[in-house]
């Protein structure tokens, strides 16, 4: 497995401000949509390409067309927060939900909620969470989707922990991680130092 942590350097000035205690939700989910986009073109450069003629106001011409299907799967309910930078990239993808949650006793993932259809899949799926913390549900969510039919599969996401990484290798060898950054460890309850908290409160403002 191989783990693409973005380098560039607006991702990295906007992960500093997504971080801050201070950021209003209405600017996280911005922030969120910006460095989406720019972790979404590390994630899709190998797109397969297929030649499609096009016709410009002056003369006919031979252009690329993706010539692979793609479905988006967000973990509810964080992941919400990612699908639009890549419909952006992506507007004819699929969109798929999974909805899984870490109990908090036992840090382990329960699925609560899966409506992947029966009768199709994709060449390529992007799983979309923005922490990669203790692994659970990233890598109980992958499972599914192997298990759906995906030809290829990567999980992308925004703050990666070494322990998330290793576990999610241990589980997916094939499947690529790409990030914003890897941050420096867990805490005793799991959450991601130094992290940005609980993206989905931050995201849909519901922090108490």
């Amino acid at each position: 497995m191989t783990v693409f942590e973005c380098k560039h350097p607006l991702a990295e000035h906007k992960v500093r401000v997504l971080r801050s205690k201070d950021t209003s939700a209405k600017q996280f989910r911005e922030l969120a949509k910006e460095i989406g986009i720019l972790i979404g073109y590390d994630a899709t450069k190998d797109l397969v390409l297929r030649d499609e003629p096009v016709e410009t106001p002056l003369v006919k011409a031979m252009g690329k067309k993706c010539a692979e299907s793609v479905a988006l799967i967000p973990i509810l309910r964080a992941g919400i927060g990612m699908v639009e930078p890549f419909l952006e990239l992506l507007p004819n993808a699929s969109v798929w939900h999974h909805g899984m949650y870490r109990d908090p006793k036992t840090l382990m993932p329960v699925e609560y909620y899966n409506k992947f259809p029966s009768h199709d899949s994709a060449d390529v799926a992007y799983i979309l969470d923005p922490m990669l913390a203790t692994g659970g549900t990233a890598i109980a969510t992958t499972q599914s989707v192997k298990d759906w039919g995906a030809k290829k599969i990567k999980l992308v996401v925004f703050i990666a922990a070494p322990e998330g990484i290793a576990k999610f290798e241990e589980a997916h060898p094939d499947v690529p991680i790409f990030c914003a950054k890897i941050d420096e460890k867990l805490n005793e309850k799991g959450y991601i130092l130094p992290g940005l908290g609980d993206a989905g409160d931050r995201i849909f403002s519901t922090l108490h």
